[in-house]
């Protein structure tokens, strides 16, 4: 696997983070992640297509980019691979072209080979999109042994939009998939590090992504209790205080952020299903924990082989919470997997993974995601 990697900055222009003899017609995948401003510019998707002719391009916003150990907001990170054992597909899809987030993971599923597939990748609008859903529609359309990790698009502000796209100016509502193929060693992590605290409260009523009530009561009452004052800031304050799901008492809980509250129904949208029965619990988000978090994860993806890429995508929750220490927890990943390891990725609006020990994948918030990847 060879790998070139660039970055954008508005203050510095295009820089050169890591250089490959590789010739530039060779590479078959490039990631590009960053300021959705800039992503929407048609010169910019015009600059990388000129220096990769030959590959696909993927683009995804969020709410800072990942280049190595650096975080920034308003930058572009800009990812090369060449394989050398393995090989790509990709499928794309528009939210118009489905009747539901769902039948969006089914369609992108129908048009992937399945014959040696090992991997996907899937990245999503983060604002229009019922992640659960779309990893549900995958997740029944491909055997349990193919990992299929990613994460939703975020923007720069959290209400505001974000768009994806496939050799293409990106856009809202885009949904697109990579399939890799081949001799390729996969390994993965997905931590919180946040603790939960109170109660476990019955999921009384809910409808997919939206709760109403919590031990029979309207779940946006009993939320605002919990954050006092910040309930004034809703639903900005929202990404600071997530709760998590599971069945009773269970280890292999889920967190879930807060998407919109509805003052009138007392319900809160979330990015990801809420299932009735379930119980649900508030989560304590704490610097310190998050970067033990971040460790963690990374020693879940290391594997037993040196990995070669690895792509980070973690919750624009943690980076509100680090704010100036968020690079820590990117640096953090970095002592665990090595000097040698290229890092590329985004802060999202959620994380698709599944649950250590798993073959599941399933939609997270707050979490820091990593999928390794390198070539036997």
């Amino acid at each position: 696997m060879n790998i070139r990697q660039k970055k954008y900055t508005l203050s510095e222009g295009w820089e050169t983070e890591l250089e490959c003899t590789v010739a530039l017609s060779d590479y078959q995948l490039v990631l590009v992640f960053g300021n959705m401003a800039l992503l929407s510019k048609a010169s910019v998707y015009a600059n990388v297509r000129n220096e990769y002719p030959s590959a696909a391009i993927i683009f995804s916003s969020g709410s800072g980019s990942i280049t190595n150990t650096s975080v920034n907001e308003d930058s572009i990170s800009v990812t090369a691979i060449n394989f050398t054992k393995a090989s790509i597909n990709t499928a794309a899809v528009n939210l118009s072209e489905v009747k539901s987030d769902y039948e969006a993971g089914c369609k992108l599923a129908s048009g992937i080979k399945k014959d040696g597939l090992k991997y996907i990748l899937v990245l999503s609008d983060g604002q229009l999109v019922n992640g659960s859903e779309l990893v549900k529609g995958l997740q029944e359309n491909f055997s349990d042994n193919i990992l299929i990790t990613g994460g939703l698009a975020g923007g720069n502000e959290l209400s505001g939009q974000a768009i994806v796209g496939l050799n293409e100016v990106p856009y809202p509502g885009r949904i697109v998939l990579v399939a890799f193929y081949g001799d390729i060693i996969l390994n993965y992590g997905s931590v919180c590090g946040g603790t939960p605290f109170g109660p476990e409260r019955l999921i009384t009523k809910s409808e997919k992504n939206v709760l109403y009530e919590l031990d029979g009561k309207p779940a946006l009452d009993i939320y605002k209790l919990y954050l006092g004052d910040e309930a004034n800031h809703l639903p900005a304050s929202a990404y600071l205080f997530p709760i998590c799901i599971g069945p009773v008492s269970s280890v292999n809980t889920v967190v879930r952020s807060v998407q919109s509250i509805n003052e009138a129904e007392k319900s809160l949208r979330f990015v990801g299903n809420i299932p009735r029965g379930y119980y649900a619990r508030f989560v304590q988000i704490q610097s310190n924990k998050l970067v033990e978090g971040a460790t963690e994860a990374a020693k879940n993806a290391s594997g037993n082989s040196t990995p070669e890429l690895a792509i980070l995508i973690s919750c624009i929750g943690r980076k509100l919470v680090l704010s100036q220490r968020v690079e820590e927890e990117v640096e953090a990943v970095k002592a665990v997997l090595g000097s040698n390891v290229v890092l590329t990725g985004f802060y999202s609006n959620g994380e698709i993974c599944p649950l250590l020990n798993t073959s599941k994948s399933e939609l997270h918030n707050q979490t820091m995601t990593i999928t390794t990847l390198s070539e036997k």
